[in-house]
């Protein structure tokens, strides 16, 4: 058992074989229920790749990216949610700041900044903390050679999965942070509008956008970490002149960024109708997802779609660079991309 568990270990194209060091048959850690792995802390990484505390860090990673990326990024998305829901009023991305600016000042920028912090953080630490979780057991469970055959399935399938759970955290912080936001004579902070959410409409209140939330987050975050993944292995392949493992920390974070970008512009284009039905939802008491989008129309639910490029494509970039520094930082292990397997380069007679 610890033979065959040890060689599956070195084999999985998402474990770093270097985080697997040869051991005593008592250092089993388990990273998928039912199956375990020896593994042990490579040199210079402060934990085993797929360990307990490798998962906990990496949601850790994941609060900080989203929480601190999203929270900066309050007056654009202010502006843009309030471009969504009234178009008569605030006719573009520059005539929105100028209106915002004129009727509620520079503070005004920053009405649902709390809401916004509170609820993507707790989403990033789901998103990022449950993808690292599925993908390894994902990964596991098909056995190697599939893990690199249908990699992109795998990023896929992991990111849908960590997504789903991570918008159940988010939709009541989305609910309150989206009336503050553009509900006129609203309550402005979170403290007021969560009870007066719950006293008004129930749970229901907090969660009746839960399925367009759904909509929006789970195709968004397929793409956030499928492109980025496949475009980090493209940039390494093809661009960067030379060996991930010769490329410095303060390098290899720059490929991080421009990954993240390029996913980010990708993950706008594909999520903005549903954002947009989600903008307007929570403004329309009573209203559910296909009301609202068979009155927004087809052209209707692409209003904005230009500042959320710029948002997301800003902050996809900025979170993929904070959680990858944040591992750095932290000392996690931080695996190549994924190589084809002994085993299936014989199958295929690649030299």
């Amino acid at each position: 058992m610890a033979d065959n568990s040890l060689i599956s270990a070195f084999k999985n194209p998402f474990i770093n074989p270097l985080s697997v060091a040869s051991c005593e048959s008592n250092d089993f850690k388990t990273v998928v229920p039912n199956r375990e792995i020896i593994a042990a802390a490579a040199p210079g990484d402060s934990c085993e790749f797929g360990s307990n505390k490798y998962f906990a860090l990496c949601g850790l990673g994941g609060v900080l990216s989203c929480g601190i990326t999203h929270t900066l990024v309050t007056p654009l998305d202010l502006v843009k949610c309030r471009l969504q829901v009234d178009q008569a009023k605030y006719k573009n991305v520059f005539n929105g700041f100028k209106v915002t600016l004129a009727e509620d000042g520079a503070k005004g920028l920053a009405r649902g900044w709390a809401p916004t912090f509170f609820g993507y953080s707790l989403q990033g630490l789901c998103k990022f903390g449950l993808y690292e979780v599925f993908k390894v057991h994902y990964s596991n469970l098909i056995g190697e050679e599939n893990a690199y055959l249908y990699r992109s399935l795998l990023y896929l399938s992991a990111s849908a999965s960590a997504e789903f759970f991570a918008d159940i955290l988010l939709s009541p912080m989305e609910s309150a942070k989206v009336r503050i936001q553009t509900q006129p004579g609203f309550v402005g902070t979170l403290r007021e509008a969560l009870p007066l959410i719950y006293k008004n409409d129930g749970m229901n209140g907090f969660y009746k956008s839960l399925v367009p939330l759904w909509m929006r987050q789970i195709p968004y975050t397929m793409m956030k970490f499928a492109c980025f993944e496949k475009t980090i292995e493209l940039l390494y392949k093809f661009v960067v002149p030379k060996p991930r493992a010769e490329c410095t920390n303060g390098e290899q974070l720059i490929v991080t960024f421009a990954a993240g970008y390029i996913a980010g512009v990708f993950c706008a284009i594909v999520s903005h109708p549903a954002d947009t039905v989600v903008s307007k939802l929570n403004q329309y008491k009573g209203a559910s997802a296909m009301d609202v989008a068979k009155k927004l129309g087809f052209m209707g639910m692409w209003q904005g779609l230009l500042p959320r490029i710029v948002m997301i494509g800003t902050l996809t970039a900025a979170q993929w660079f904070i959680y990858d520094a944040v591992k750095v930082w932290l000392g996690l292990p931080r695996p190549p991309p994924p190589e084809m397997p002994e085993s299936l380069k014989k199958k295929l007679g690649v030299a």
